[in-house]
């Protein structure tokens, strides 16, 4: 402080107009040049100063209502889809119960028709094995008729003379003859 008061009673000491000279002492030079700096600047400065403080406040102020009305949009749009979201899965598990009650159906409904057709199959194959065995059967039986057949024919064909002969095709014109008038 005292180097302070010395440069203002040094200024008193300096020569009269016409004469120049330098300061040699730096810190008092620079307090006053401060000082001046200081003074003219807060003097001049302080509406452009503020004015600009001003706007830049405005324009922070602007940016952080923008950000809060941004993210209040971006909580409702986040909400929304949250929704959205909890709705697609109640929908996806109901797909999925559903998805597996109708492969459950379905399962059990090929089981059924493959237990029905195979039923199916069973009493064909066995329709066939009885078709197949009359079949034979009836081949065995006419073999053995054509067979005993013509062994009969074969026997009453030597065993035959044409007096039996002539008496068994009377035999049988009578019989004829007595069953047409029965039917007249």
């Amino acid at each position: 402080m005292k180097t302070v008061t010395d440069s203002f009673v040094s200024l008193g000491q300096w020569p009269s107009a016409g004469s120049f000279g330098f300061n040699t002492d730096i810190l008092a030079t620079n307090l006053i040049n401060l000082s001046v700096v200081l003074g003219v600047l807060i003097f001049f400065g302080k509406g452009v100063l503020s004015d600009l403080l001003d706007n830049r406040k405005q324009r922070i102020l602007k940016t952080i209502k923008n950000s809060e009305e941004l993210r209040e949009g971006a909580i409702e749009q986040l909400e929304k889809a949250r929704t959205r979201l909890r709705k697609v899965e109640i929908e996806a598990d109901q797909f999925r119960v559903n998805g597996y009650s109708e492969i459950e159906r379905e399962k059990l409904n090929l089981i059924d028709s493959t237990y029905k057709t195979l039923e199916q199959l069973e009493n064909y194959k066995n329709e066939t094995i009885n078709f197949e065995q009359q079949k034979a059967s009836n081949q065995v039986r006419q073999r053995v008729f054509q067979q005993a057949l013509q062994g009969a024919l074969g026997t009453l064909n030597s065993c035959l003379n044409s007096e039996l002969h002539l008496r068994t095709i009377s035999a049988n014109i009578g019989i004829l003859g007595a069953m047409k008038q029965i039917t007249d």
